[in-house]
């Protein structure tokens, strides 16, 4: 398979190169990093990166490990702050979507990524919980709708064990997860024949 990676050189993204590197050929592809440059909150920069990844043929599949959220209380929250998720974690793997489709072979899969949040808040994390909610919410209802035997899931981590030292006093008693472990998930949806799922990995 084709596999291209948006976010390959983040901790979820590079275990996941290098699990679904052994097997398959990856394209990788970042803001600042990859072989491809994008920009997930404009459209053109996704369309670009869409007509370079696929100028040697469709892809298999193309896995999203990106996304930006704000923390912060809900008390001092205003609407640009909690804009930031939706316009970047939120919309963001939703444009790769919307966009990617176009350019995957029948019966070909589209991963996103969600997060623990969605289900178990934390204090300062309302932005992160309904973003992740909605992505899992967009898996399901695009499920039903993507032609062409086209897949589409969500991952949904929680903390990982490589980032608990920044993120552990955000999540008390949350035990964290290797990313290596994580990267299984991605495989289960890049290689099996699941849709419209969210895999939870904790």
């Amino acid at each position: 398979m084709k596999v291209l990676i948006v976010g390959a050189s983040g901790v979820i993204g590079s275990a996941v190169h290098a699990h679904l590197g052994k097997r398959h050929e990856v394209l990788t592809a970042g803001r600042n990093s990859g072989q491809f440059r994008v920009d997930i909150t404009d459209d053109e920069s996704v369309r670009r990166l869409f007509a370079e990844a696929s100028a040697n043929g469709p892809l298999d599949a193309i896995v999203s490990t990106v996304g930006n959220l704000h923390f912060g209380p809900i008390t001092d929250m205003t609407a640009a702050q909690f804009d930031i998720g939706l316009q970047n974690k939120l919309l963001g793997q939703v444009r790769l979507a919307l966009h990617g489709q176009h350019v995957l072979k029948d019966g070909g899969s589209i991963t996103l990524t969600a997060g623990i949040l969605s289900r178990e808040p934390i204090r300062a994390g309302a932005n992160a919980s309904a973003v992740n909610a909605a992505l899992e919410g967009f898996a399901r209802g695009a499920a039903i709708d993507l032609p062409r035997g086209l897949r589409i899931n969500v991952i949904s981590p929680t903390v990982l064990t490589e980032s608990l030292a920044d993120y552990g006093d955000f999540m008390p008693g949350m035990e964290g997860v290797p990313a290596a472990r994580v990267a299984l998930a991605y495989q289960r949806s890049v290689e099996g024949g699941q849709t419209g799922r969210t895999y939870f990995v904790e």
